[in-house]
């Protein structure tokens, strides 16, 4: 595609009663932006377009400049790949709402194997260790983490890729220009994202992150994705929305279980109550999406506790041989609710597995 008809795909996505729906309705009948930008009103009316939208863009036409606001993209190193470009992520084209274009920094890649992590703005300390444990396995293992950037499960899911060097990609409710990038203090975070993944936004530079974007952007963290996972939400999160989107896209959607007296379990746990498939370990995710040959599987046999409870529990329990609880409680003189709390935090980091009937055995 020419710089040109790029030129004025971003010029028209300046308008913001223009979505992609109307922008594609412009294509169909003119086969080019540029050539729909040039027409007069009773072409674009043709078009299918409402009176009442015609004259507005005729108004706002009178006020950009194509060639002036492309080339502010270019100064914040900002990319714009359209639906017609090999890059659009494949899986994006399949959803029904998918935008007519995206802007883009950092890279692409239609190799990415794609998992949505959303959750709690305010994770209780399960569910950031929960959330932390999990985005580093699922990374390492290959995944490309899709978050939005926002307080929370977002942000530590993203951190862990970028400790890790590896690719993550945060969808934006605002523009991806320095100065709309919000919250303000996951603008260094930001950086370092575009350096080894993407930052994507179907908004234009300028855009304000307004409430009203979050649930369309929502659409975007699932359509790129083979699967949500839910960290914890409570039971009128917005990630409940993504989870949503994901079902309607026909895709996975994973939920860590919670406390039954956690208001931020209240989403999640009812999430697994309506088909969500329960996520205490990343073997959990990686078998549904059929990717379980990403693991190392030597990783997955050297279990090294994280303090000195943990290697006591370790050292009381077998692979191939279980043991109840009670037993365990004795054997290594800890109280029963201590007790609880250890092995619930293990089987979510996967040390150990909770074969029924409170009986454990250490992971394979």
């Amino acid at each position: 595609m020419s710089i040109s008809e790029r030129q004025y795909y971003n010029a028209f996505n300046l308008m913001p009663f223009m979505g992609p729906a109307k922008l594609k309705m412009l294509l169909a009948h003119f086969k080019s932006l540029e050539n729909a930008w040039r027409s007069g009103i009773d072409d674009l009316l043709a078009s299918g377009i409402e009176n009442k939208t015609v004259l507005r863009m005729i108004d706002f036409k009178k006020n950009i400049s194509p060639e002036k606001e492309y080339e502010k993209l270019a100064e914040e190193n900002i990319e714009l790949v359209t639906f017609k470009d090999e890059r659009f992520p494949n899986l994006l084209l399949e959803i029904s709402s998918s935008p007519a274009m995206i802007y883009l920094k950092g890279s692409l890649s239609n190799s990415d194997i794609c998992l949505a992590v959303v959750g709690s703005r305010k994770l209780s300390p399960y569910g950031t260790q929960a959330a932390s444990f999990l985005s580093k396995e699922l990374s390492a293992s290959g995944l490309t983490l899709v978050s939005g950037l926002a307080f929370g499960a977002d942000t530590v899911a993203h951190l862990e890729c970028v400790k890790q060097k590896k690719r993550t990609i945060a969808v934006l409710g605002g523009g991806l220009d320095e100065k709309s990038i919000y919250p303000l203090s996951n603008r260094k975070l930001a950086r370092d994202i575009s350096g080894s993944g993407a930052l994507i936004s179907e908004y234009p530079i300028g855009t304000p992150p307004l409430k009203q974007h979050f649930p369309a952007r929502n659409r975007i963290i699932s359509g790129l994705s083979k699967g949500v996972l839910v960290i914890e939400a409570s039971e009128s999160s917005g990630s409940l929305i993504t989870a949503k989107f994901s079902l309607e896209q026909n895709r996975d959607v994973f939920a860590v279980p919670g406390s039954i007296f956690s208001g931020n379990s209240i989403g999640t746990n009812n999430l697994i109550k309506l088909g969500a498939k329960l996520a205490s370990r990343p073997r959990d995710i990686l078998e549904e999406l059929d990717i379980e040959t990403s693991l190392d599987a030597s990783k997955l046999k050297d279990i090294i506790p994280d303090n000195d409870d943990e290697k006591l529990i370790l050292e009381n329990l077998a692979r191939d041989n279980a043991t109840h609880i009670d037993q365990l409680s004795k054997n290594i003189k800890m109280n029963m609710n201590s007790l609880s709390s250890l092995l619930t935090l293990m089987e979510i980091k996967g040390k150990v597995k909770n074969i029924g009937g409170m009986r454990y055995i250490i992971a394979n």
